[in-house]
Parts: C-alpha cells; structure tokens; sequence
C-alpha cells in the first residue's frame, strides 16, 4: 500500500461502520421490545423481581424487588412499567393505607426493598398472555432518562411468596 492510497483506504473503512452505539436508554427500549437482553443503568443493580398474579381475574397484580445503587450520586426513580400490563404505578403502604409514589429517590449506597407491606409497584389490566410460572419484564425509568431492565418470575398470590403472601395490615 502506498501512502498516497491511506485516505482512500481509510474512507472504506469509515462508510463500513454502521453508525453510532446505541444510547442507554435506546438499548433499555430494545430490551423492551424483546430484541436485547436487560440493560443496566450504570451503578444501579435490581434484583429477585417477581410479579404476583391477583386471586381474581381484573384486579391489580403487583411486582416486588431489590434495587440497589452503587454509583457515587443519588438517582431518582420515576416511572415503571411492566409487559403484559396496561399500566403501572410505583405505591407504598403506610399504616394499612396505600397511597401512590411519584418518584423515589435512592442515595448512594442504599438498597430499596420493594416488599409486601411497604414500597411495591401496582400491575393494572395484566393481559391473558402473563401466565403464572412464566415471565415478564420491568423497566425502571430514571429522572436523567436512562432506564433500567429485569425479568420478573410470575406467580400466583401465596405461591412462592415470602409469608405465603401474606401482606400485613393490607386492605385492598
């Protein structure tokens, strides 16, 4: 090869590329289209996620898990979703009341529990396709916009629940 031949070379070899790597939150949206495994906001890790089937066909179901941040600055939670249902919202229950959560914020270093009896997030109009012993997905979105996945294990109330799902003080 000549040195007058390098640039063309090199100009080859740039039109070869296929564009830009994705972004955090266009690889999070792949995932939830089912094209990428689940994606990780970095420093922020979720885990032992579970989706509870209600006892009774169109109430709400609701998803339980651990996320935990291991960056070096607070992060602010303020959305989930999860697939096969039509909406979902983040609730904690207080004093055997529930109420809905806007956003939560997670400073460094903290692991939030999403449990029965405290912080869980609500599953409305769960579609026939989530089926117990199945899977589904949560994605939690971020303030700064990036986002965050993980599998759920889908179960039916008092299965493989911890407390044989009992939730204390509960009155939904």
């Amino acid at each position: 090869m000549t040195l007058a031949s390098a640039p063309a070379l090199l100009f080859v070899l740039a039109a070869c590329q296929q564009g830009e790597a994705p972004t955090s939150q266009e690889t999070a949206t792949q995932s939830a289209e089912g094209a990428v495994g689940p994606t990780a906001k970095p420093g922020i890790s979720a885990s032992d996620g579970h989706l509870v089937l209600p006892v009774v066909s169109g109430r709400p179901g609701a998803v339980y898990f651990s996320v935990r941040n291991d960056g070096p600055a607070a992060v602010k939670l303020i959305g989930v979703h999860v697939t096969g249902a039509g909406n979902a919202q983040m609730h904690k229950t207080d004093g055997g009341s529930m109420a809905a959560v806007d956003s939560l914020e997670i400073a460094p270093g903290a692991q939030v529990e999403f449990a029965p009896g405290g912080l869980h997030v609500m599953a409305f109009d769960i579609g026939e396709s989530v089926k117990s012993s199945g899977t589904a997905e949560l994605t939690l979105t971020f303030s700064d916009g990036d986002k965050l996945s993980m599998p759920l294990r889908v179960e039916t109330m008092g299965g493989d629940m911890p407390g044989g799902g009992d939730m204390p003080g509960m009155n939904h």
